[in-house]
């Protein structure tokens, strides 16, 4: 008579349980101790996948194509004898799709500044799987530390524009766990906002005042003008 079955163990042997799409994966399924022969069935959200009869203490051996959104989800195996004493459930593997990023957009309330100003950076990228790590550049130097949203928002840092050399060319870079998939952002620079001088106003000032003063005298001449007319008559 054969040994009772254990509950059998579910491994992926090949791949990863982040996929993408048009990916193999190879799960193996395996009750230990247990008698052979026994038959291995493979289910996802309790529908049956794939079946095998293993003949010998070697596992079964399942390969999936990853093809579409309906292959996601969470598998289980089965193990059982080939007659009624029942059979025993295997732990969960849940696979899940990675979407790779889209290239992150570079932006900033004000594109103009002056020395002593705070100014904000913000970097985010539309698609993508999250989470979706951010990293700040000023031309090659990194300014900030990596910041890794776990929702679809922006990665913001503030900046304090010192000096001139604060208006320079800035980047932002966008990595998730899509393979090989880093993407930078479009260039932003700030521009170095034009400072008013402070003599302007008062020269328009002194403009309006002059105007208004020969506006004036234009009109008060002929009340002076008809007075001495009618002396010399």
């Amino acid at each position: 008579f054969p040994g009772m079955l254990s509950n059998p163990k579910l491994e992926l042997v090949q791949g990863t349980l982040n996929v993408v799409m048009k990916q193999n994966v190879t799960l193996s399924c395996l009750s230990e101790p247990g008698s052979p022969p026994v038959r291995y069935t493979l289910f996802k959200h309790n529908q049956q996948v794939s079946a095998l009869n293993s003949s010998d203490s070697t596992p079964a051996l399942f390969s999936l194509a990853i093809s579409s959104a309906s292959d996601v989800g969470e598998y289980k195996c089965k193990a059982e004898y080939n007659h009624p004493t029942g059979g025993k459930y295997s732990n969960s593997l849940t696979f899940t799709f990675i979407e790779p990023i889209s290239k992150p957009v570079l932006s900033s309330p004000t594109s103009q500044a002056k020395q002593g100003q705070n100014v904000t950076l913000s970097c985010f990228s539309e698609n993508g799987s999250l989470p979706i790590t951010y990293q700040f550049f000023k031309g090659k130097q990194s300014i900030s530390p990596q910041k890794t949203m776990q929702k679809r928002e922006a990665a913001v840092i503030f900046l304090f524009i010192n000096s001139l050399s604060d208006f320079g060319t800035y980047k932002c870079k966008a990595s998730n766990s899509f393979p090989n998939n880093t993407k930078y952002s479009n260039a932003f620079n700030f521009t170095l906002a034009e400072e008013r001088s402070h003599s302007q106003p008062l020269i328009i000032s002194l403009g309006l005042i002059l105007l208004l003063l020969i506006i004036g005298f234009a009109l008060a001449i002929p009340f002076f003008l008809i007075p001495l007319y009618k002396a010399s008559e």
